[in-house]
């Protein structure tokens, strides 16, 4: 049997080591969410299970120098959600500068957006403050469904 070169050795020993440095954070990140849940705050709230499932609040404020404004839309499915949440046939519009941010009530009555697609929030507004933070000043760019 040959023995590998010293060139594959160290090809093999770096992307084992990168893999590991990838990963570190992810299974640190992940780690204490199997045994705590961390505390909300106001602008960044956990939405991991049932609060009643009241229809949230319209709403229109300038938040971080961006208008942000929201609010029930009847039929629902518009592009802006209500998928299979509990207000099945509602969604709900909310807008960045006058630019739609497609938003979808999760099953549990937590919310998502295109921008932050993997965490969740209470309400709508949660939703808009957290793009507009994660936007960092760019504008929102179309969803195009077709």
């Amino acid at each position: 049997m040959s023995r590998p070169s010293r060139r594959l050795v160290l090809h093999r020993g770096a992307a084992g080591l990168a893999g590991a440095v990838l990963a570190g954070p992810a299974a640190v990140a992940a780690a204490p969410a199997a045994h705590a849940r961390p505390a909300a705050d106001k602008d960044h709230p956990r939405a991991d299970g049932p609060a009643g499932h009241e229809m949230p609040e319209p709403f229109d404020e300038m938040y971080e120098g961006r208008h942000i404004e929201g609010w029930p839309e009847e039929g629902g499915h518009g592009g802006h959600g209500g998928h299979d949440g509990p207000h099945e046939g509602m969604g709900f519009v909310v807008r960045i500068d006058n630019d739609d941010l497609h938003v979808m009530e999760n099953a549990n009555g937590s919310w998502v957006s295109v921008v932050n697609h993997y965490e969740t929030f209470t309400s709508p507004r949660g939703v808009a403050r957290a793009a507009v933070r994660e936007l960092n000043g760019a504008d929102l760019v179309p969803v195009v469904t077709g």
